[in-house]
């Protein structure tokens, strides 16, 4: 009883502490909306893009977390990787998006998998920091390897787009068939993710090795194939973000993936790590607050990277698990 009453309370402190914010910054964007609305929603619409393809890769993070407890640090990395694939898929082969689309896909499905093959299996039994610091070694290898002139060069490549980008304006505001590719995928990708986790054996498979997986083995859930899904999943979602964040920003090098991926991960970390529609929510955030600090803070161009970090620690501050955490989900 006396812990049900504490967790309600710590609950509605932090959801009060969240809606105080919450005014403070409905207002201040209303003072924004009220000044110039057209660049307001077209700053909107900008980190509407950012934020689709930060949610991509920050439910790659917490389904990743959520089956295994691990923070795959690698992840940044591999969407690099799918970004690469894409271009020389589309260079080299003259691919159209959607042919170019699924090699960067395959390709991140089949790296991620033998990484966990490799990297990861031999530790799940292992303390959590162990597979921490060998996610991070997999992160710099990925980088260094991948800058090596036989394999990617450390160079700075313009990346082609495969379809010819349309503009249009409406009232004032601009848009592009890009954004809404982006927007579109992304959507389709978080209502798959919620089908495949909720709705079919895997994801019940899945759900069954997160809550416990000794358990789940003697129930005859084969645990290490239901990972290995799991990793092939994100590795998908990896994929597709890395083309998509490629048309959309057309440049493309080796280190391209730290940004993205430790964004993501904050935004992950906002939304509640483990829970998908969190990573989604998260995301639109960071992306939300980046395009505002760029359009309307000083300097904000410069200052948007931190500002994303200054976000974290303020939701670390205030409620450490997240929108959409539970704040006894570790004690359980």
């Amino acid at each position: 009883m006396k812990d049900n009453l504490v967790k309600i309370l710590l609950k509605a402190l932090c959801w009060g502490i969240l809606a105080v914010i919450a005014g403070v910054i409905v207002s201040i964007i209303g003072n924004w909306v009220a000044k110039n609305p057209v660049t307001f929603v077209q700053q909107m619409l900008n980190g509407l893009q950012l934020g689709f393809v930060y949610a991509m890769i920050a439910v790659g993070y917490t389904l990743v977390y959520g089956v295994v407890k691990l923070i795959n640090f690698a992840y940044g990395d591999l969407f690099m990787v799918g970004a690469f694939v894409s271009f020389y898929g589309i260079t080299q082969y003259g691919l159209s998006f959607l042919p170019a689309l699924l090699l960067a896909t395959v390709a991140c499905v089949f790296l991620m998998v033998i990484i966990d093959r490799v990297a990861y299996k031999p530790l799940r039994d292992a303390p959590r920091i162990a597979a921490l610091i060998t996610a991070l070694g997999m992160s710099i290898f990925l980088e260094y390897f991948t800058a090596l002139k036989f394999v990617f060069s450390p160079d700075y490549i313009a990346f082609i787009r495969p379809f010819e980008l349309v503009t249009w304006n409406v009232a004032g505001v601009t848009f592009t068939n890009i954004q809404l590719v982006i927007a579109g995928v992304s959507i389709v990708y978080f209502v798959g993710v919620q089908y495949v986790v909720g709705r079919t054996k895997i994801g019940k498979a899945m759900r069954a090795s997160a809550f416990d997986k000794p358990t789940a083995r003697l129930m005859g859930i084969n645990v290490n194939a239901v990972i290995a899904a799991t990793f092939a999943l994100t590795g998908a979602l990896a994929g597709t973000a890395a083309m998509l964040y490629a048309t959309a920003y057309p440049q493309i090098f080796t280190f391209m993936g730290i940004q993205p991926g430790l964004k993501a991960f904050v935004a992950a970390v906002i939304g509640g790590i483990g829970s998908i529609p969190g990573a989604f929510v998260g995301s639109l955030i960071m992306g939300f607050v980046e395009a505002m600090t760029v359009g309307y803070v000083p300097l904000g161009s410069t200052l948007k990277d931190g500002i994303a970090f200054v976000l974290l620690i303020v939701m670390l501050l205030i409620k450490p698990t997240g929108i959409f955490g539970d704040p006894f989900e570790e004690t359980k």
